[in-house]
């Protein structure tokens, strides 16, 4: 009997070891129904699973997982939004003082810039994020979004989307075209100077250990960060979403109880997140982590 004891405390320990509090995880209700509210990164390692056990719980419990876009997503429907937010025109040119360091990333990237001919700037410079998290070992097919969702099909719940592929690229699109040269020269200048990776790693090293401390002062940084990239990720990729979020995700609590949300952590963190908006509409919203 000891020695089942042991071992079940030894197996308890290891699991508790390995699944830590990550992200950021909320408890919305309004008193009537209840929901989780989980802050996610859309890159991921192996060492990120599995999650800890209230959200896989959660999770397994649910009837609905709302993200922000379903990651089984039809290919086509991305396809078509890349025809139409990210095909540059005929004739745009990168300006030649950026052409000459977009080369030399592209390069040390081993990415053939003819392949990034036909893209618009926003399309380009998301490229190059995605590679820095790689270059760090955080990969898109690991993305915290894309576990959720095979947790929930696992457990016959339904994924619904917050948005729709088309809306998010139409946001980078909607930038001029100068503008959209500008995002792309910030972004290049950012992994030049090292910053960029800096900055992903204290993002991923925040989310992995669910510091909260860190994660406010990320906050802080998105809003005091005034370069054309820094305006608009705050103003329109945060700021510009997180209303009609909030209100799909008080949409979804209205009608359903038990369900789990989960977008991306930026989306709950700092003076206009979604929480402090779900509070704003009346609707208890507790930090658990």
């Amino acid at each position: 009997m000891r020695r089942q004891i042991i071992v079940v405390f030894l197996s308890l320990f290891c699991l508790a070891a390995s699944a830590a509090d990550r992200g950021a995880l909320f408890k919305v209700s309004d008193g009537t129904h209840s929901m989780f509210l989980f802050g996610t990164m859309h890159a991921g390692q192996p060492g990120f699973y599995p999650l800890e056990p209230r959200i896989a719980n959660a999770v397994a419990e649910s009837g609905t997982l709302a993200l922000e876009v379903d990651p089984a997503l039809d290919p086509a429907a991305v396809a078509s939004a890349m025809q139409k937010h990210g095909m540059a025109r005929a004739g745009s040119l990168t300006p030649p003082a950026l052409a000459r360091r977009l080369q030399a990333l592209l390069k040390k990237d081993g990415i053939d810039p003819a392949s990034l001919a036909p893209l618009k700037p926003w399309v380009i410079a998301t490229i190059l994020e995605m590679h820095e998290f790689a270059r760090l070992g955080y990969r898109a097919d690991l993305a915290v979004d894309s576990e959720l969702a095979k947790m929930a099909r696992a457990g016959k719940a339904k994924v619904v989307s917050l948005e729709s592929v088309d809306s998010q690229m139409a946001l980078f699109d909607n930038l001029s075209e100068k503008e959209q040269w500008g995002f792309l020269a910030d972004t290049v200048a950012l992994i030049e100077s090292g910053k960029h990776a800096a900055e992903a790693r204290q993002i991923a090293e925040a989310w992995s250990h669910a510091d909260q401390p860190a994660l406010d002062a990320m906050a802080r940084r998105v809003e005091n960060d005034n370069t054309m990239a820094g305006r608009f990720i705050r103003e329109v990729l945060l700021d510009g979403r997180n209303g009609a979020l909030a209100d799909k995700l008080a949409q979804l609590l209205a009608k359903e109880d038990k369900a789990v949300a989960a977008i991306g952590v930026l989306h709950l963190i700092g003076k206009r997140s979604v929480p402090e908006l779900l509070r704003a509409r009346g609707i208890n919203v507790e930090r658990i982590y």
